[in-house]
């Protein structure tokens, strides 16, 4: 655990971008404020790494599962034509990817996401359906 870091400590400087779903057996998974890719989310190792290659590869294949099961979540609940995997984190050093859905009609369709559009936020009432279908289709 690393007390400067928004995905192991989870209060104000998590609260800037991300909403907590839910805990899987590897993972923490965020529904990602900014939400130009209706369904973007952020799934999180439960363990404080920068990089793969400080898990086991019994503890990085787990992660994996984790990660495909959100991605399957997401193409259930939100049909996007495609989704991006983005695994940053320059100055967050916390292993975690982005998992955004794209659409063909959509924000950025044939490149590369924005980490940030800055341009579609929604209210806590459209958060919490989102993040109530997304919760139900991991169960």
């Amino acid at each position: 655990m690393d007390a400067t870091c928004a995905y192991c400590v989870e209060g104000e400087l998590l609260e800037k971008f991300g909403i907590k779903i839910c805990e899987l057996e590897t993972s923490k998974v965020y529904l990602f404020k900014e939400q130009s890719h209706e369904g973007r989310v952020v799934v999180a190792h439960k363990k404080h790494v920068s990089e793969m290659v400080e898990l086991s590869d019994e503890e990085r294949n787990a992660y994996f599962t984790d990660v495909n099961r959100v991605a399957k979540v997401l193409h259930e609940v939100f049909h996007p034509d495609k989704i991006n995997y983005g695994a940053y984190g320059d100055t967050g050093h916390h292993l975690h990817f982005h998992l955004v859905p794209k659409y063909r009609d959509g924000a950025e369709w044939g490149g590369t996401f924005a980490m940030n559009l800055d341009q579609v936020y929604f209210d806590a009432e459209k958060n919490a359906e989102l993040i109530d279908r997304i919760r139900q289709a991991l169960k």
